[in-house]
């Protein structure tokens, strides 16, 4: 079974609170809400050791974001982003100018 996390980023997010898990036969999702960089790099740490091997980012992670997640899942898990330059939920701004 594959162990995969989606991370999104969101003023006022808790990753304790904010989090779900959406399991299929071959899939197991967790979602996790963060409010900021350094809360996602918390939360990559926990998931890799929970087994997660394939994370995906929100696309309100700039690339500055993604970067230090990148580098906190240390080659424990690929990491992938759903990309936007400018955000429509950060009001046309990206994550870089925002987080």
């Amino acid at each position: 079974m594959l162990k995969a996390a989606f991370i999104f980023i969101a003023p006022e997010a808790d990753s304790e609170q904010h989090r779900a898990v959406i399991a299929t036969p071959a899939v197991a999702l967790t979602v996790v809400g963060v409010s900021d960089v350094r809360a996602a790099v918390a939360a990559v740490g926990e998931l890799v050791e929970q087994g997660i091997s394939a994370i995906e980012l929100c696309g309100g992670f700039g690339h500055e974001g993604v970067a230090a997640v990148n580098k906190a899942a240390r080659k424990q898990a690929v990491v992938g982003v759903v990309r936007f330059d400018v955000h429509p939920g950060l009001a046309g701004k990206s994550g870089d100018d925002v987080f």
